[in-house]
């Protein structure tokens, strides 16, 4: 799609968003149950419930400033639950420490002309239940610069900048659908919970059901139902989401569990999409990883960009019914912990371990970026050794650290976060 021997100076130049969802917890493990600390805060909001926290950064011009955002944020949280009078706790899993109860899990209270939220997170505890909804993770969103979009579309040939750049972004989407579920399999960090999450009322033991990310496996955040997208444009792409809210499948865009969305600047709305055209990509299937302060490694981020940068260079798939479905499949098969028994189906290609095809891909990436970036080899690579190295994937740290204790051990995670001046990136 992009013309990489003219515009390759201009490549890494992007705008990154992130959306970060956490719980409160008080000393004991149990959810937090005092109101949402940060009422005027622009930065740190409310997700679905009052004690599950949402930290949206502004848009950085690379991956290290949108990381320095996201802990710069982390930190005023934790100054401000340290000094509430019972002082409370970032919980650093994407999975929930003790659930004893539906009430644990207070909706999000809006009032006034934001009542809907409220009305809407209603509609949601019925929809999905309430346990499902307090799992948490990150939302990237990627923006290419103005500049390169604007010197491709003048490589182009086209007439309407409006439309090119557009088509750019739904050229990503489709590939992005294809590829994305990488990002699954190489973050995921999320193999333990507590035995209160899957039985009500059990509270203490630690359960593992095979996965490495249960939020964004099958047994997580999903529809009902498999989407099936028509990006020819933005209004066709804007119609089939619409086809499902009218037939009742989904109140609205943001009830589209999908891991990849094409979103307008401003308003998440589909008539705002359709006319304004896109603005960024957001790719929603990052689990918080624990071993960061900021819940995400600055080398995963910075994977996620070359995934991206990769992935709208490629010729576009065809994007059938059944290819998307396979797609969807694949997404939910990357968060499986056995990596080397899990089969996928590529396009055009024989069913092989998700690992292999994974290894395929990383070779590709690799070959692309050998003229382009220096630092991208060494991302790669890390990324590989992931696979390579089965003790250096996140879930198996995890599985391996927080067994026989996962809360307690959790606890006294998140009692002792240390600044982010201490992790070397």
């Amino acid at each position: 799609m992009f013309h990489i021997n003219h515009t390759s100076d201009l490549l890494f130049g992007g705008g990154f968003g992130l959306e970060k969802e956490s719980l409160r917890i008080n000393g004991q493990g149990y959810f937090a149950r005092s109101a949402h600390p940060f009422p005027d805060s622009p930065y740190i909001v409310r997700d679905f419930c009052e004690n599950q926290l949402e930290i949206n950064t502004g848009v950085s011009p690379d991956a290290e400033g949108a990381i320095r955002e996201l802990e710069k944020h982390t930190e005023e949280v934790l100054r401000v639950l340290d000094s509430l009078d019972e002082p409370e706790y970032l919980w650093r899993f994407s999975n929930p420490p003790y659930i004893k109860a539906e009430n644990d899990i207070p909706v999000a209270q809006f009032t006034g002309k934001l009542l809907d939220k409220t009305i809407y997170r209603n509609y949601l505890s019925k929809a999905y239940g309430k346990y499902k909804m307090t799992l948490s993770g990150i939302h990237v969103n990627y923006s290419f610069s103005d500049e390169l979009l604007q010197k491709e579309f003048a490589l182009s040939g086209e007439r309407n900048y409006r439309d090119f750049k557009d088509s750019v972004y739904l050229h990503l989407a489709k590939n992005l659908t294809v590829y994305g579920w990488l990002v699954t399999l190489l973050l995921a960090s999320s193999p333990l919970s507590d035995s209160s999450y899957f039985t009500r009322g059990e509270l203490g033991k630690d359960a593992f059901v095979g996965m490495a990310s249960v939020r964004c496996s099958e047994i997580g955040y999903w529809n009902n139902f498999t989407p099936i997208l028509d990006y020819d444009s933005v209004h066709s792409y804007a119609e089939s989401i619409r086809d499902y809210i009218h037939r009742g499948l989904i109140k609205s865009q943001t009830e589209l569990y999908y891991p990849i969305r094409l979103k307008p600047k401003g308003e998440n709305k589909l008539e705002t999409l359709e006319e304004n055209g896109i603005n960024h990509i957001e790719i929603r299937n990052v689990d918080l990883n624990p071993f960061e302060f900021a819940g995400l490694d600055l080398r995963d981020l910075k994977f996620i960009q070359l995934l991206i940068l990769f992935s709208v260079c490629q010729p576009a798939f065809q994007l059938t019914k059944e290819v998307q479905k396979n797609a969807v499949n694949h997404f939910k098969k990357a968060a499986h912990y056995d990596i080397n028994s899990t089969l996928i189906t590529m396009p055009d290609a024989q069913p092989e371990s998700i690992k292999n095809a994974a290894l395929k891909i990383l070779d590709r990436m690799d070959t692309f970026f050998k003229d382009i970036s220096a630092d991208a080899k060494e991302i790669i690579a890390y990324q590989k050794d992931k696979l390579l190295i089965h003790e250096n994937r996140y879930a198996v740290k995890v599985l391996k650290q927080f067994s026989d204790g996962y809360v307690k051990k959790g606890i006294a995670l998140a009692k002792n976060t240390k600044s982010p001046c201490l992790n070397d990136h």
